[in-house]
């Protein structure tokens, strides 16, 4: 199935309009602007995106400490959630439902700006500064989002967790940034299931943590915990965003590498950004636009929903409840959703599922899917449901705050196909021997708004710099995609070529599921890889082990078993594969290729 814009569509679009505003008639040429004049293109952005500064900047760009090391904006003071809440006060802001209240509530921009006052007032009334951590551990609500901006609106960097992850994963991301206060709610409700969450919290011996209560009887608190309604003080007069630099932290999102121990990557002001003109050149979000993406702020796409939608004026549409269920099919559909985006295991649910085929979704305008490698026929299926409308392939990552290549409303759509790389985001595909190839790793050449410049808990040069030549006398970072580009100059992302992978839309490590099957004493050694099938969709989780004793069915149980229990339920093991040995380098290394060559 293909989608071909019309020309009077084309010219409605955000990214069309900008365009002729820059002198551009050919997106070609637009496209290369924004990567050999980085300066000119980031600046066009950040006005067309209506920044906001307490102090203009000096100059958009430093590179003064080299290109791995960027210095975005110098010289300016600023606060995003100034950009955030430009929107007029009667405007929409957020349009909220849930499985237990499937009533569509409404908040408007005034009274978000209000309520994100009092939990500031409230944070500050609890002893909480400038620069202090705020953890949230909790489902995508109107209440984390408050809470979330409310921090940065003090100047205190948020550490996210999704809410699936175990005590031991939380305790884990806590250790390495750990909050002064977290905030949660006792239960997560899914697909008519109750799953205690403020209970992990306390198993994870997190600090002082406030509850958000969803029903009447529930757990006990821990001594120095508090209830929402005691922690919440309204704020007696509005509150001034606190003053930052623009590479300030804002917030620590975690994202696995090749060990056991997730990388913690800050995002700062300017990483914003980058997340909203993703949204604005690539999805053309605007004000008019209710957006909807069933995600967590523990991954990347919560932060960025965020973002995208407020910074463009947007409306933001959420859904508390399993996303695949007819609820949420409603809920689309009676919220006005424009832009819908999704993972590809989301959209095989909805095709499956009979129910959610009743309800109309011709009001969104276009789709987009990111987390793991789609499959043609879903993408093809979702296109169609919708009664022709695009999905915007969107591949990135948490250390690039947005994608890194992805597609437009401009040029003509395929089934899990990318047009272009991200506006601003210059890479290039080579081979083992650094060979320029139209399939092989994908490398990114810095700089670009929005890409990591430190992290809290690793090197960041040895994680993405060490090692590499030039490119043309380019710096090369390191990404670990396995792309290739198609011959019309399109391009599909076929999983990952390092040992991390995305599992059911969630980046995780090699070395963290590797962990929990190691800890069997039966187990010698063990190597997880995913595998993307030859037809593409969503990576499988492989196991390879080396046992004592057992067969295949009964090691899948107890893998599985323990992979629910101390990781994560939402990672399904496809298959598991005994062997004698693992095949290694003479360093030692496990040489996945190889396994993944024996997966048939």
């Amino acid at each position: 199935m293909k989608w071909t814009p019309d020309p009077d569509f084309i010219r409605t679009t955000n990214l069309w309009r900008a365009m002729q505003e820059a002198g551009f008639g050919r997106y070609e040429d637009f496209y290369d602007w924004s990567v050999t004049e980085r300066e000119k293109f980031w600046d066009f952005t950040v006005r067309q995106l209506s920044i906001r500064f307490k102090r203009p900047y000096d100059r958009v760009l430093d590179l003064s400490g080299g290109p791995e090391a960027p210095y975005w904006l110098p010289g300016a003071k600023m606060n995003i959630i100034d950009s955030v809440l430009t929107a007029p006060p009667e405007k929409t802001a957020i349009r909220h439902a849930s499985e237990r209240d499937p009533q569509i509530r409404e908040i408007t921009y005034g009274e978000l700006s209000r309520r994100i006052d009092d939990v500031l007032h409230s944070l500050r009334e609890a002893g909480l500064k400038e620069g202090d951590f705020v953890g949230i551990d909790m489902p995508m609500t109107p209440e984390a989002v408050i809470i979330y901006l409310a921090a940065l609106k003090g100047g205190m960097p948020v550490i996210t967790v999704a809410d699936s992850f175990s005590p031991r994963e939380i305790n884990i991301r806590f250790g390495i940034a750990p909050p002064k206060i977290v905030f949660t709610q006792d239960f997560i409700h899914r697909g008519g299931k109750i799953l205690p969450l403020y209970e992990k919290l306390k198993q994870a011996g997190a600090p002082q943590t406030v509850v958000i209560r969803t029903v009447q009887d529930g757990p006990a608190l821990r001594e120095g915990d508090r209830n929402w309604d005691d922690f919440l003080v309204s704020a007696p007069q509005p509150l001034e965003s606190t003053a930052a630099d623009p590479m300030d932290t804002i917030t620590v999102l975690f994202s696995s590498g090749t060990t056991s121990e997730p990388k913690a990557i800050p995002w700062n002001h300017t990483t914003a950004i980058k997340s909203a003109a993703d949204a604005y050149y690539h999805h053309d979000i605007r004000a008019g636009d209710t957006v909807a993406w069933p995600t967590n702020l523990g991954w990347m796409m919560g932060p960025w929903l965020i973002f995208a939608s407020f910074i463009n004026n947007a409306t933001m549409a959420l859904f508390d409840g399993l996303p695949t269920g007819e609820d949420f099919a409603r809920f689309v559909q009676e919220a006005g959703v424009t832009m819908l985006g999704t993972v590809p295991g989301i959209v095989r649910g909805w095709k499956k599922n009979e129910k959610v085929r009743q309800y109309d979704w011709s009001g969104i305008k276009c789709f987009s899917s990111t987390g793991e490698t789609s499959h043609p026929d879903d993408m093809a299926w979702l296109m169609e449901f919708a009664g022709g409308k695009p999905v915007i392939e969107y591949c990135g990552g948490t250390e690039i705050g947005g994608g890194y290549v992805t597609s437009t409303l401009i040029q003509p759509n395929y089934p899990s196909t990318f047009s272009t790389p991200a506006l601003g985001s210059e890479f290039v595909i080579l081979d083992e021997n650094f060979r320029e190839t139209d399939a092989g790793e994908v490398f990114l050449i810095p700089p670009s708004m929005g890409l990591s410049v430190k992290l809290l808990n690793k090197d960041h040069h040895a994680v993405y710099y060490a090692g590499l030549p030039k490119y043309k006398g380019k710096t090369l970072r390191r990404h670990g995609d396995y792309l290739v580009r198609l011959p019309d100059g399109y391009y599909r992302v076929m999983g990952r070529t390092d040992d991390s992978m995305n599992i059911g839309g969630i980046k995780v490590g090699a070395g963290q599921i590797e962990e929990v099957i190691n800890a069997f004493d039966e187990v010698k050694e063990s190597a997880a890889i995913a595998v993307t099938p030859p037809e593409g969709g969503p990576s499988e989780l492989v196991i390879f082990a080396v046992v004592r004793e057992g067969d295949e069915n009964e090691w899948h149980r107890k893998f599985q078993q323990a992979i629910r229990e101390k990781l994560n339920p939402l990672f399904k093991i496809s298959r598991v594969i005994l062997t004698d040995k693992l095949p290694r380098t003479a360093s030692g290394k496990i040489m996945r290729r190889i396994l993944r060559g024996r997966v048939t």
